[in-house]
């Protein structure tokens, strides 16, 4: 017995069998955030009217500088599973839904990087 809608069974689509991965890996960078997000915003609070040298003094603390990374690198996970759900869900083209789905990894990925440069710099007193 199939439990396909007539339409589906004639086109002959089905679970593209990674919804279940994905949404696993958006509530993982849901809840690996909040710890994570606690120690960005105490980190922003303390050093608010910090001097740039104070800054990139904090960062040459190892622990600090690899909890920012792994706080940027968590932010930017979820953001981007995130937005592929809103594209997959509302954009309907799929010339354009591809594009802006590689946007979105472009996107992250060079904001990631930049923002590991700029960590990995401050870090060693650069």
């Amino acid at each position: 017995m199939l439990h396909k809608t007539p339409l589906g069974q004639v086109l002959g689509l089905g679970s593209a069998r990674a919804g279940t991965g994905h949404f696993i890996a958006q509530r993982v960078t849901a809840i690996a955030g909040i710890p994570l997000v606690v120690f960005l915003i105490g980190f922003i609070l303390v050093h608010r009217r910090a001097s740039r040298a104070e800054i990139v003094a904090s960062l040459e603390n190892p622990v600090v500088a690899i909890l920012l990374a792994l706080t940027l690198i968590n932010l930017l996970w979820h953001m981007r599973l995130g937005l592929q759900v809103v594209i997959e869900d509302y954009v309907h083209t799929p010339a354009r839904k591809h594009l802006l789905l590689l946007l979105n990894i472009a996107f992250t990925a060079v904001m990631g990087i930049s923002a590991l440069y700029a960590i990995l710099k401050m870090s060693f007193g650069l």
